[in-house]
Parts: structure tokens; C-alpha cells; sequence
């Protein structure tokens, strides 16, 4: 019989499998960079008394950042050690530092907001009665309670110990916020920075300090939504302010992880490099707070999780600074901790910054546009699935206008708001396309009853998904009860766009993020009970469409996305696997990166020489012979012709592989694939592959597969509809063996949709992981049949 022309070169494929080296910091290298400080901390800490030793004058003060080092970096209160700290903070009684007292507030949010409820409680009226309330420094706070002028760095702690204080239930006195927000507007410098004090040159760690206190500030004094007469107002008249863009800007071009940066030259070494982790610590507060993924053109956490894991100490596991307390390991160590742990903290989701002006990278994310009508409104939703899945999140702003699809992928899912028209270029649009068929979500609203916009965006959805329309979403979709059912009172019209398994585009014609806006810890008081019934269920919506759309499986922020590239014929390289995908008329590319991103995944995962440019192929394309294997999916009923019946058989006979998967495990696929496979290997028989086969394990190269995960939406508890749907066991696996060899290979439960990344709460099928593991897996048993 005549042999493939590929078949000596796949087999030379295989056996030039070898190892990547990676040169960025892994997700792995930074969870075990954070054990190591701990055990550190931890080893340091008096048995006895719970205490770390404290300087003078700041009794207290180090002990509480300690704990709420270990607290952030996944010590929780019943911890031995966090309990003995805890029990030492207690029995100091009220402090008389700021410093001490707003750490000392943070830790007991950190730990057990309603344990210490009256001690936040105290600690909150103790720094209010601390704020500077007359002359120059007006909104500032010192050391003490009326102990010397205020500078910018006893300011800063006092007012984030205050936001925490009410993100935990109390009550601050809107004056308090009224007086910092002019404080700190007043301190900021023309080039957008501050210093300690104004007779001392700006430098990274206070003009970071200034800017979260300004963003903490406005966010407490400013309303894009408020309520009149016992009526919801959206889109309010917005107070632009350039003080927070301004900041980032200089923070952009002056930006270093190796040093805390200053505005001018300073030739002592030792001093440059003084409050260095404290720099580091405001840098993530600034990310987070504002929503930046980036400073300037710097992927801030990125850059400076490198630099800790590479500076940490490799006997002792501390960290250690140069000046004044910095030389401390003790704090060094704390202020790393929080930066490492604190800034991994994945992102739920991500608002599009869209509109025809080309913003500067590190922009302002709380700057006002068509695209940001209620600045608060997604942190505010943020915050209500952080307390309901019980795990610290966040999100960023992402600028349509310099990101690209790799930058789109970071996020789970892309919330896109706005009144006007929305223009996007051809570049964007096929950005957005991509996103979505990677396994991107898109969540969208026309906000304040923005008509331009809800047109532009069904004209969008038709040109972007033109093989889909935007439906309406009945009541039983997920939607409206994946997380928590949606009161029925308060159930506006929601529309989704359906691609591969899942609905992957839902769009609300109206404003949600108005009433996330109004969502505070304290509504339930200020707001009367119709609106906060509606407040409830809009958060409602918004959680559930996060829930659907991540089953709660969010990426790590070190992870890098990965493309399946599409590349022309004429771009193609010679001497490449190329693995075509089979036309039928069940839906043979419903699932169109499927294939591509199983090849991409690896060829990066064991660097082998594949080609992932997408081919379909008639069964009887006389190319058909030049391929060791095919593939072959979809989710409808098909049947094949006698002739491609008989090409397939004599394919199959030559040595060729037919790899197949049932699309989100369609029974009508799957019971047309059993017939045809029968009429293509009448003699053969299709049966369940042993668990214990060699295609299963590493023999090939490949990956242990005793043990995957399974999605079984069978299995879903009512109470918890994303509850318990993972079944760990043997990959099942049907086949037909043809002297020895499996000729035929395929999968009743899904593994294209798993590819696709869409994750789907309908969709019984292997995890996304799983499913990349036992296709690579099937790539290599066939290669070396």
C-alpha cells in the first residue's frame, strides 16, 4: 500500500520534543516566594506575647503590619500565629499613634470585620477626632492626637484605615472626606506629585500615598447616582478632575521596581533607595484602586513581582531595605508580602475604555467619559462577589484604543457601558471577535437610557457575530439565578449572543451600573426599601452574569494568554504537522479555534513543529492521504456518502487517526458518530479505551491522565447551581482498534468547548486544562502509531 508523506516526519516530530525554559516569573515561583516570607514572619514572632519587637514610640505599629501581612497572604484569624497577634493588638487598649491605629484598624477588618466591630468602631472615631481640622493643613493627620503639623504619609494611612473602616459597616462623618479631598488636591504639585511634607521633592512613595487618598476621597464625595425624593437620579453631573490622571503620568515616567523614584537627582545611594517597599506597596494600592493593569507602558505587578522574587533573601526568606525602618527585615518583609499577595489578586472583570480620543497609557481609570457614566459602579460590584464567593478580587480598565486581543484576555469578562454611539475601528471589532472566540465574555448596557448606543451595539453584535443574533434571554436561562435568583419585580430585559457552547455576550438595554454605583455598606439605612430592593437585584444580575460567565475559575494574573494564529497558505512553514478538520453538516466548525488552540497549547507546552492555521477538509479531498490525523466535531446530527465513507475507510486502513468530540456532549453528535464510525469500520468495534491504556500516560511524552475533571450539569445542587458539578475519574474514551492500533478515537463528553475556553454551566465535558492535557495526549499516541 502506498505510505503517507508524513507519516517519517511526524515521528521525527515527536522525537524532537523538548523542555521550555521560561524567563518571566511563574504564578508558582511568587506562591512560593509568599509561603517563604511567611514562615519567616512567622519564626520571628515572641511565642509568648504574640508581639514582633516594635521601636520606640511606635508600640504596636509593626506587630500590625506583620498581621495584616500574614492575613493578606492567607493566614486567616484562626491561624496560631494570627491569633496571638491578635490577642496582643487587643490588650494594647486605644493607641495614641496614627500610624499604629490605622494598621491596627486594617488588620481587624482583615480579620473578622463583625468580631470587631466596636474596636473598628473606636478606632474610626479616635482618628476622625485626629484629623487636622483647622489652618494649612486642614484634612491632614500627624503622628498623634494634636501631635504636630500633618504630612502626607500619617495622612494616608489614617484615611485608608477610615475606607476600610466603612467598607466594614461604619459610619464616617462625611466631613472627614469632605476635608482630606481638599487636602489632598491642594497638596498635589503642577507635575502631578507629591511629596512628605511641601518643603521635601516628590517622590514615588508619596505621590502614590496622594493618589489613593485621592481616589479613596473622591469616591466618598462624588455621585454619578444618587437618590431624590425616594427616587433613583442616574448620570449626574460629573466633576472632572485631572489630579489622578495627572499622578499617573508622572508616576509613568518615572517608574522603577528597583528603587523608590524621586523627582530630583539624589547621589547617596543609600537614601535613593530608602522606603523602597513602602513605594512598593503604594504601587499596588494604586493599581488596585484604580483599576491599571499598566503604569505607562509597565505591567506594575509583573515587573515588580520579578524583582521580589529575585531579591528575596535565598537562606532566610526575608527581605531587607536600606534607612530608616526599611532596615528592619521585619517590615521589609511585611510591605513585600503585601505587595505580592495583595496585587495577585485575580481579575473578575474589566471595563472597556472606549471613544475616539487616544488616551495615555496610565490614565486615569476614574476619569469621566461616555464609557464611564458611574465610576464606582463595577468596583462596587466587585466588592459584592468578593463577599460572596468569600475571596479578595479585582478589576481594571482596559483602552480599547492601544490594547490587543492578548490584553483583552486577561480579563474573564469585559464590561462595556456607554450613552453615545459606539465607534470602534475594523481592528477593535476583530479584536472583540477574537476575545469572544478565546473564551472571552462580553457584558454590556446602554447606559442612561442611551439609545445612539443601544443601536450602535446591535449593529456591532451583527457585524462581529454575524452567524448570531442577539435573543432575548427567557427566565430560565442562568443568568437570572446562576449565583442567587434575581427578584422578579426587578427583572429588566437582558439579550445574549450565543457562540459554541454557552451564551458568551449578554446586553442590557438599560443602566445596571447606576445602581451598583449606589451599592454602599450603608444603604440599607439611607435609601428607602423599594430602591434597595432594586439595588439588590441589579447586583444580583451582575453577580450572576460573573458566575456564568467564569464558573467561578478565574486565571492568575501572572498567566499569559495564548493565541491560536491564523496564518495564510503562503505563510505557511514546510515540514510542520498539519492536523485538517473533517466537513460534515452537524456543525463541523461550530467550534472554530477548538483544533487551533489544542495545536497551539502543544506546540508551546512541548514545543513541537505543528502548524494551528485551521483547514477543513472534505473526507474526499484526494489531500485527504497526506495527513496522519483528522479531525472531527459538532453537535447535530450528520451522515456521510458512500464515497466519503469508503475514503475514510481506506484512510484509516493506511494508519490514518480520526480524533473526534461530541460539541458540549451532543447526544445527537455523539449517536451520529457511533453510526458512521460502524459504517466506515464495519468490522470494528467501538468500545470504551481501558483506563489503563499507555495513551493515558507519559509514555509518549505527554501527561498523567489517571486522574481528570469532568463538568456535570446533572450533578448541580439547587441551592448552589455552580456548586457541584466536577467529577474527578478516568478520561472516557471510545474507540476501535485496528491491529492493535486505535484507528479511531472519540469522546462523548465534550473537549471543544474546553478548548474554546467557553466554560459552560449546560455542557457535560473535561475542564479546560483536562481537555488540552488528553488532546495533547491523543496528538502523541497517534503520531507514533
Amino acid at each position: 500500500m502506498p505510505k503517507f508523506t508524513s507519516w517519517q516526519l511526524a515521528i521525527c516530530l515527536v522525537l524532537t520534543i523538548t523542555t521550555s525554559v521560561r524567563s518571566e516569573v511563574t504564578p508558582q515561583e511568587v506562591r512560593n516566594s509568599i509561603r517563604r516570607g511567611v514562615q519567616y514572619l512567622r519564626a520571628q514572632q515572641d511565642p509568648v506575647t504574640g508581639s514582633w519587637p516594635e521601636p520606640n514610640g511606635m508600640y504596636g505599629g509593626i506587630t500590625a503590619l506583620a498581621t495584616l501581612s500574614l492575613i493578606m497572604s492567607g493566614d486567616n484569624k484562626d491561624s496560631p500565629h494570627v491569633k496571638k497577634a491578635l490577642a496582643y493588638l487587643e490588650s494594647m487598649g486605644q493607641p495614641n499613634s496614627v500610624y499604629v491605629t490605622s494598621l491596627q484598624t486594617m488588620v481587624y477588618v482583615a480579620a473578622d470585620p463583625v468580631k470587631y466591630k466596636g474596636l473598628i468602631q473606636r478606632n474610626a472615631m479616635w482618628l476622625e477626632k485626629a484629623q487636622i481640622a483647622q489652618g494649612d493643613r486642614r484634612g491632614s493627620w500627624g503622628y498623634g492626637m494634636n501631635k504636630g503639623k500633618g504630612d502626607n504619609s500619617n495622612a494616608q494611612f489614617a484615611l485608608l484605615a477610615l475606607h476600610d473602616a466603612e467598607k466594614s459597616g461604619v459610619k464616617v462623618t462625611p466631613r472627614v472626606w469632605e476635608f482630606a479631598r481638599d487636602y489632598w488636591l491642594d497638596q498635589q504639585r503642577p507635575d502631578g506629585s507629591f511629596g512628605y511634607i511641601s518643603q521635601l521633592p516628590s517622590t514615588g512613595s508619596m505621590t502614590c500615598a496622594g493618589l489613593a487618598s485621592i481616589v479613596i476621597a473622591l469616591d466618598k464625595t462624588t455621585k454619578d447616582a444618587e437618590v431624590r425624593n425616594g427616587h433613583v437620579a442616574c448620570c449626574g453631573n460629573q466633576d472632572e478632575t485631572d489630579a489622578v490622571q495627572l499622578g499617573l503620568a508622572w508616576l509613568a515616567r518615572k517608574f522603577s521596581v528597583k528603587t523608590n523614584p524621586s523627582a530630583v537627582a539624589i547621589k547617596n545611594a543609600s537614601v535613593s533607595r530608602a522606603w523602597h517597599f513602602y513605594y512598593l506597596y503604594g504601587v499596588e494600592r494604586i493599581g488596585r484602586l484604580t483599576g491599571q493593569r499598566f503604569i505607562g507602558t509597565h505591567d506594575w505587578y509583573r515587573e515588580g513581582a520579578e524583582y521580589l522574587v529575585a531579591k528575596q533573601d535565598p537562606l532566610s526568606s526575608f527581605w531587607i531595605g536600606h534607612g530608616h525602618a526599611e532596615d528592619n527585615p521585619h517590615v521589609a518583609t511585611a510591605f513585600a508580602l503585601l505587595f505580592l499577595s495583595k496585587g495577585r489578586r485575580p481579575i473578575v472583570m474589566s471595563q472597556l475604555r472606549h471613544g475616539t480620543k487616544k488616551v495615555r497609557l496610565g490614565a486615569d481609570a476614574n476619569d469621566i467619559g461616555d464609557w464611564n457614566h458611574h465610576r464606582q459602579g463595577l468596583h462596587h460590584l466587585t466588592q459584592s462577589i468578593e463577599v460572596r464567593w468569600r475571596r479578595d478580587l479585582t478589576w481594571q480598565t482596559i483602552d480599547a484604543n492601544v490594547a490587543t486581543a492578548e490584553n483583552l484576555l486577561q480579563t474573564p469578562v469585559l464590561f462595556i457601558s456607554g450613552k453615545d454611539a459606539l465607534n470602534l475601528t475594523k481592528e477593535q471589532k476583530e479584536d472583540l471577535k477574537t476575545y469572544v472566540n478565546q473564551g472571552g465574555f462580553i457584558f454590556a448596557e446602554a447606559a442612561c437610557g442611551g439609545e445612539a448606543f443601544d443601536k450602535s451595539f446591535r449593529e456591532l453584535m451583527k457585524d462581529v457575530f454575524p452567524d448570531s443574533q442577539l435573543r432575548l434571554l427567557q427566565k430560565d436561562h442562568p443568568v437570572w439565578f446562576a449565583e442567587g435568583q434575581v427578584n422578579t419585580k426587578y427583572m429588566p430585559h437582558l439579550y445574549g449572543v450565543d457562540a459554541c457552547c454557552r451564551t458568551s455576550v449578554v446586553y442590557c438595554p438599560s443602566d445596571l451600573s447606576c445602581y451598583w454605583e449606589l451599592a454602599t455598606r450603608n444603604r440599607k439605612n439611607d435609601y428607602p426599601k423599594d430602591v434597595n430592593d432594586q439595588i439588590d437585584a441589579y447586583l444580583q444580575i451582575g453577580q450572576n452574569v460573573v458566575a456564568y460567565a467564569t464558573n467561578r475559575v478565574l486565571k492568575d494574573k501572572l498567566d499569559t494568554p495564548v493565541i491560536g494564529e491564523v496564518r495564510t497558505v503562503e505563510q505557511l512553514t514546510r515540514n510542520m504537522l498539519i492536523v485538517p478538520k473533517l466537513q460534515h453538516s452537524g456543525g463541523s466548525d461550530d467550534a472554530p479555534n477548538a483544533l487551533t488552540n489544542l495545536l497551539s497549547h502543544a506546540r508551546e507546552q512541548v514545543e513541537m513543529r505543528i502548524d494551528p492555521n485551521r483547514r477543513m477538509l472534505s473526507p474526499t479531498d484526494p489531500t485527504l492521504f497526506d495527513y496522519p490525523i483528522v479531525f472531527l466535531h459538532g453537535r447535530r446530527d450528520f451522515r456521510f456518502t458512500k464515497s466519503q465513507q469508503k475514503a475514510l475507510a481506506t484512510f484509516v486502513e493506511r494508519g490514518g487517526v480520526i480524533m473526534a468530540d461530541a460539541i458540549c456532549a451532543s447526544p445527537q453528535f455523539a449517536t451520529a458518530l457511533r453510526r458512521e464510525i460502524s459504517a466506515i469500520v464495519p468490522n470494528g468495534k467501538l468500545a470504551r479505551i481501558p483506563t489503563d491504556h499507555k495513551m493515558f500516560g507519559t509514555e509518549f511524552g505527554g501527561y498523567d491522565l489517571a486522574s481528570v475533571t469532568l463538568r456535570d450539569p446533572k450533578l448541580r445542587r439547587e441551592s448552589d447551581p455552580l456548586g457541584i458539578r466536577l467529577v474527578k475519574g478516568a478520561p472516557y474514551l471510545e474507540g476501535v482498534e485496528i491491529d492493535g492500533r486505535y484507528s479511531v478515537i472519540i469522546s462523548p463528553f465534550d473537549l471543544s468547548c474546553g478548548l474554546e475556553n467557553h466554560t459552560s454551566l449546560e455542557c457535560k465535558g473535561y475542564i479546560k486544562e483536562d481537555s488540552v492535557k488528553i488532546g495533547v495526549n491523543l496528538i502523541l499516541y497517534a503520531l507514533h502509531q
